[in-house]
């Protein structure tokens, strides 16, 4: 079954993990943790998908490490240490985020080098990426008191919006009509960096930064999760207008941008005293965990009938 798996199935593992997150901010513990649990044994399966892949058929391996996709290992690793901190899995938050930062730095040069135009939904995991080590490695400021990591938090928040920028001017809009999934992560990647802004506001409060740099993260905060919520309603206008009903594990990186969105608008409106954002996240969450159960369905039965014998 392992064989079968594409690279960019770490978007499950993303989406079940931030829909982990923003039910634990919409203060619905106990649904929370069993996506959490979700969240883990996908995770789990992914790592035995890449070490199987890396000693058993390395070409693969290489060529799948090449492509943007391969990014959402990087993702999904912190988007489950983040939650673990915030269960106050401190220990946990570390070791995650220090293989995310290794996945990062071994993964990104080579997706760089090999990089394509114009590009799609899928190139934006570079910014999904390094934003996911912001948000992580934040949450681990404030929460370990280690306010060290402020500054390479604020680093990577900063080139995670480069990252977007620089994929957005070569954007193919005509995704929004023939995307299979991933035209999601046009927003997706703006909601992961309105949560970072929101994790960074409290981590440079605390660590005692300039109060002009606090007030204008909190700015950006509101500000991105505005562009994010436009985003979001020009992607469900296109899903009406052109619906895609197949199954394509693509599909999962719909879900994870719908409970990031989620997250960061609960996140924000915390961080950055805008209360009118919070109603918006505790309503946004339940589209994404309806289609992440939907999901789940449709990929169990994907991969039973895909690891059929011919």
């Amino acid at each position: 079954m392992l064989t079968v798996i594409p690279p960019g199935a770490g978007a499950a593992s993303m989406s079940a993990g931030i829909v982990s997150v923003a039910l634990h901010l919409a203060g619905i513990e106990w649904f929370s943790l069993v996506w959490l649990v979700v969240d883990a044994v996908i995770w789990v399966l992914l790592v035995a998908v890449f070490v199987s892949r890396l000693f058993d058929d390395r070409a693969r391996w290489a060529g799948e490490a090449e492509t943007p996709p391969a990014l959402t290992g990087v993702a999904a690793t912190c988007v489950l240490g983040t939650r673990c901190v915030l269960l106050g899995w401190t220990p946990v938050g570390w070791v995650l985020l220090l293989v995310a930062l290794l996945a990062w730095l071994a993964l990104m040069r080579s997706v760089l080098r090999h990089w394509t135009g114009p590009t799609v939904g899928v190139h934006f995991l570079l910014c999904v990426a390094t934003q996911g080590l912001a948000v992580l490695a934040a949450t681990l400021a404030v929460t370990a008191s280690e306010y060290w990591l402020v500054a390479p938090a604020l680093a990577a928040f900063t080139l995670g919006l480069v990252f977007y920028v620089a994929v957005l001017v070569r954007f193919s809009y005509d995704q929004f009509r023939i995307g299979a999934g991933d035209q999601w992560v046009f927003a997706g990647a703006l909601a992961i960096s309105a949560l970072a802004a929101g994790k960074l506001a409290p981590a440079v409060a605390a660590a005692g930064w300039p109060e002009e740099l606090h007030t204008a993260i909190q700015t950006a905060g509101v500000v991105i999760v505005s562009l994010v919520l436009a985003g979001y309603i020009g992607l469900v206008a296109s899903e009406i207008r052109w619906p895609r009903l197949q199954f394509d594990i693509r599909r999962w990186s719909t879900a994870f941008p719908m409970g990031m969105t989620s997250a960061a608008a609960l996140t924000v409106a915390v961080s950055s005293d805008a209360d009118r954002l919070r109603p918006v996240g505790l309503v946004l969450v339940w589209p994404a965990v309806a289609i992440c159960v939907v999901l789940l369905y449709a990929s169990g039965r994907h991969l039973r009938q895909a690891s059929r014998p011919a």
